[in-house]
């Protein structure tokens, strides 16, 4: 009779808080399990440990069936291509069974967990500033961001359900990243709107670089609009909704008919705009930051000359248009790091929209 593991895989971050938080969350996870089930987790970029240490300390514990799951809130390219890849080549090469569930998505229960920290900050500014009225406050629910359509609609889809559950007056979407509309752009728009109070909500599930730039951006417009009274509603973090989603996920792959993990996969169907993108190769391509923790590029703030307390993202942006240049120019795809750029990944169409990535060209350091 096979031993159960459970497999948490994260994405792994730069920020050591974010890192903590997560593994916060996978020590709680068992008490919502069967209790003979182990858990182990492991990230894909990075944070150690990584996915395979993990793996490996499952197998160390007796377990031949893994039951895996994404540590993410939605399925974009990392829970569709990376985390698979790094999963199938683990349980080749090792000859065990390993199984991979659905991510945490549009579901009751991380609705609820959304509107809990949402009216956890609303009560916390009534009771600082004095109520404003439901119809006189404005939310706006800001994503992760992905080149994925797919993803990016789930966080419209939770924003909506928010808007319409609470009764804001109104409800703005934005994206810390490589959609649009970004940030600053998202939060000058909703100013603009006469709400006399701008809730903004990280829908992200710990903390880290981006939240940082989400809080930034928002004290920024914040001093640009004095008589606005924004609220920065706390991120999901281990609330108990999102724990027990986690377990649905796990638990469901061992039923009759495990739901499948990949409804509407750019990589599988023609999605509006992305067409070029179906039967992409299934790769990762995060094997040279795996680990890296602090010390990967771009990790810390102080030591860029682009950004003063917070990253707004302008770093990223002119490190793609170094490489654009270089791959005009050459065809090595070396750099020196023993890793090889021989996979290729499609271009996001929509990578010069104005209230995308390119809006941080807006806010340079001073």
């Amino acid at each position: 009779m096979s031993k159960i593991g459970v497999m948490i895989c994260g994405h792994g971050s730069r920020s050591q808080a974010a890192v903590d938080q997560f593994s916060v969350l996978a020590e709680k996870l068992p008490a919502y399990l069967p209790p003979e089930w182990a858990v182990e987790y492991g990230y894909l970029e990075f944070a150690n440990p990584v996915i395979r240490d993990g793996l490996d300390r499952l197998r160390a514990q007796g377990c031949d069936k893994i039951l895996a799951v994404p540590g993410m809130l939605f399925a974009a390219m990392h829970s569709k291509n990376d985390i698979p890849t790094v999963l199938n080549t683990y349980a080749a090469k090792h000859g065990i069974e390993v199984s991979y569930g659905r991510e945490l998505g549009v579901d009751p229960k991380m609705i609820a967990a959304a509107g809990g920290r949402v009216q956890e900050a609303i009560a916390a500014a009534n009771a600082a500033h004095g109520e404003v009225p439901m119809h006189e406050t404005c939310l706006v629910v800001i994503g992760r961001g992905a080149s994925d359509p797919d993803a990016n609609g789930n966080v419209a889809k939770i924003a909506r359900m928010l808007h319409e559950g609470l009764g804001f007056g109104w409800c703005e979407v934005g994206y810390s990243g490589v959609t649009f509309p970004l940030v600053e752009p998202c939060l000058q728009h909703a100013s603009k709107l006469g709400y006399k109070r701008i809730v903004v909500f990280p829908y992200f599930l710990f903390s880290g670089i981006l939240i940082d730039r989400i809080y930034g951006f928002t004290d920024q417009v914040q001093a640009e609009n004095a008589d606005i009274q924004f609220v920065k509603a706390g991120y999901l973090n281990d609330h108990e909704q999102v724990l027990a989603t986690f377990a649905e996920r796990i638990t469901e792959q061992v039923g009759e008919i495990p739901p499948p993990n990949c409804a509407m996969c750019k990589y599988r169907t023609q999605v509006l705009g992305f067409e070029a993108e179906v039967g992409a190769v299934q790769e990762s391509h995060h094997h040279h930051v795996e680990g890296q923790g602090a010390s990967a590029p771009g990790s810390n703030v102080e030591d860029c000359n682009l950004c003063d307390s917070f990253c707004t993202g302008l770093c990223r942006l002119e490190k793609q248009a170094k490489m654009h240049d270089h791959h005009d120019h050459s065809h090595d795809h070396t750099h020196g790091h023993a890793h090889s750029h021989d996979h290729v990944h499609a271009e996001y169409p929509h990578a010069d929209h104005p209230l995308g990535p390119e809006s941080a060209r807006k806010s340079p350091k001073t």
